[in-house]
C-alpha cells in the first residue's frame, strides 16, 4: 500500500505535529514500507494457529501490588513551573473551530 505525503499531512494535522517537507517524505516511505511487510505476513496461512503474547511462555508475571512511601505532594511538585493547591497547572489547548 502506498502512503502519499498528502495522507502524512492528514494524519499530521490531525495530531496537531508540525512536520517539514522531508519528514513528510520520510514518513511516507517508511509508512509504506510498514504496510506493504504487513501485507506480506498477511498471505500466510494462520488459521488454527494460536495467538500469542510471547513467545517465551511466561505467564502472567506481574508482581503484586504493594503500597509502599512515596514522594510527598510538596516535593512532587517542587520544579513545576505553576502550581495549584493540588497539582500542576497544565494549559488548555481547545481551539475555536
Amino acid at each position: 500500500m502506498e502512503i502519499t505525503q498528502q495522507d502524512v499531512e492528514k494524519v499530521a494535522q490531525l495530531a496537531r505535529l508540525a512536520v517539514t517537507p522531508a519528514e513528510k517524505d520520510t514518513f511516507a516511505r517508511q509508512l509504506s514500507q510498514i504496510l506493504t511487510h504487513v501485507d506480506t505476513l498477511n498471505r500466510y496461512e494462520t488459521t488454527g494457529v494460536e495467538p500469542t503474547a510471547t513467545v517465551m511462555g511466561h505467564v502472567n508475571v506481574f508482581r503484586d501490588d504493594v503500597m509502599r512511601p512515596s514522594l510527598s505532594s510538596d516535593n512532587a511538585l517542587a520544579n513545576a513551573p505553576e502550581r495549584e493547591a493540588e497539582g500542576f497547572v497544565v494549559p488548555k489547548i481547545l481551539e475555536e473551530r
